[in-house]
């Protein structure tokens, strides 16, 4: 399913461009060019999307977007050409793209001592399973679903 949220792109004087979520804390990020700048908006909703999913925080809703000021984010320090500022909608299946992106399996080689790898076959161990755990436990984040894959 698609998400859509308004954006206000920022064409700085250096030639890059920002872009920013008014409606999601004022999330942004930014660019060199406005095609790599589309893609990291689309990132950055998703990170956005799929972390407060994760850890059960509301997201508002979408302001529509003939309702968004693009002059909201205005800041006399900011190095913005004034007449460069549009707004244009972000979208994202943030299921998809997680999948793609933040869910996938990495191949990580490691090494133990061959009594205990030993052990470890005959008992049957998941050393996937055992090592997704752990590092749950380590990095103090809470089991779910994908750690029992």
């Amino acid at each position: 399913m698609l998400t859509v949220y308004p954006a206000i792109f920022y064409h700085e004087r250096d030639g890059g461009y920002s872009v920013v979520f008014p409606d999601l804390h004022h999330l942004s990020t930014c660019g060199d060019t406005l095609p790599e700048t589309i893609g990291m908006a689309v990132d950055c909703l998703a990170g956005y999307l799929y972390d407060a999913k994760k850890c059960g925080e509301e997201v508002p809703a979408p302001t529509p977007i003939e309702r968004v000021d693009p002059y909201c984010e205005d800041d006399p320090d900011d190095a913005y050409a004034d007449d460069d500022v549009f707004v244009n909608l972000i979208s994202v299946d943030v299921e998809a793209y997680a999948r793609d992106h933040f869910e996938k399996m990495v191949k990580k080689t490691l090494s133990i001592p061959k009594w205990m790898n030993d052990m470890a076959v005959i008992r049957k161990v998941n050393f996937s399973k055992l090592l997704r755990q752990a590092l749950a436990k380590e990095l103090h984040i809470q089991p779910d679903k994908y750690l029992s894959a």
